[in-house]
């Protein structure tokens, strides 16, 4: 299926590694110029050229997401780098896990700042471009932690919030064309994830679980995020979309 990205611009944010490298290339293979943005400014560097060597676009640009001058920043760099801008992937964020009673306000604040500020500030500064051109796509990265999970308030508190920050950009935005979407992934073995002292048991209690007996790759992510970047989900929005295997949803 063509998904016609072919020529768009997409900023992925959090993309010099795990989900969001995936998704980087899994839009690059579509055609599109892809901005990879992290505060890794080395590790996008390299994932960004490692693109461009297989004969794709993409441009790297380091910044924090959390501060509104990288931000503006970052969307200045890829209109003058690529003369627009078409698609956002909100992917940055991370845990840091603690029972309430032992967490510390900075891991609180790291976790929102990163995962739902950092949405907020991104979102913002490409909206005015994405209403001018009449066109746009926003796909937001939550999780399935949005139902809750133990040791993980704040974690989970962000990927709630990333669901009501999407639902009110489809409602605000949509008379322009734009579609805002969420991607809420299940247990998906990425680098970080099998670097766990208890990979093995987590996985093995993930697949027990899953429909489909297997754990997610990045690439599952990434695949679910194109197609709703794409001309071809053009009348959808305010949408998760919980790829699990069937294990939530």
């Amino acid at each position: 299926m063509e998904l016609e990205l072919n020529g768009k611009v997409a900023i992925v944010t959090g993309s010099a590694r795990g989900l969001g490298e995936a998704t980087a290339r899994r839009l690059a293979c579509e055609g599109a110029h892809v901005v990879v943005t992290d505060i890794d400014a080395e590790s996008a560097e390299l994932t960004a050229k490692d693109i461009v060597a297989q004969g794709y676009s993409a441009h790297a640009v380091a910044g924090d997401i959390t501060r509104s001058a990288d931000v503006d920043a970052l969307v200045q760099d890829t209109l003058d780098r690529f003369g627009g801008v078409h698609v956002l992937v909100n992917n940055a964020g991370f845990p840091r896990d603690s029972v309430l009673t032992k967490m510390s306000e900075s891991n609180w604040d790291d976790v929102i700042d990163v995962i739902l500020k950092g949405a907020f500030l991104t979102s913002k500064a490409v909206m005015p471009h994405l209403i001018d051109q009449r066109w746009g796509r926003i796909v937001n990265i939550s999780s399935r932690a949005h139902f809750g999970n133990p040791g993980q308030a704040n974690y989970s508190s962000a990927k709630a919030g990333i669901l009501g920050l999407t639902r009110a950009l489809c409602l605000e935005e949509g008379r322009y064309g734009i579609t805002v979407n969420a991607v809420a992934p299940g247990f998906v073995a990425t680098e970080a994830v099998r670097s766990l002292g208890h990979y093995e048991k987590i996985r093995d209690r993930a697949v027990e679980s899953t429909p489909l007996g297997r754990v997610g790759t990045p690439e599952d992510i990434a695949d679910a995020v194109a197609f709703l970047a794409s001309e071809r989900a053009s009348f959808i929005s305010g949408e998760t979309l919980h790829v699990t295997g069937g294990r939530f949803g």
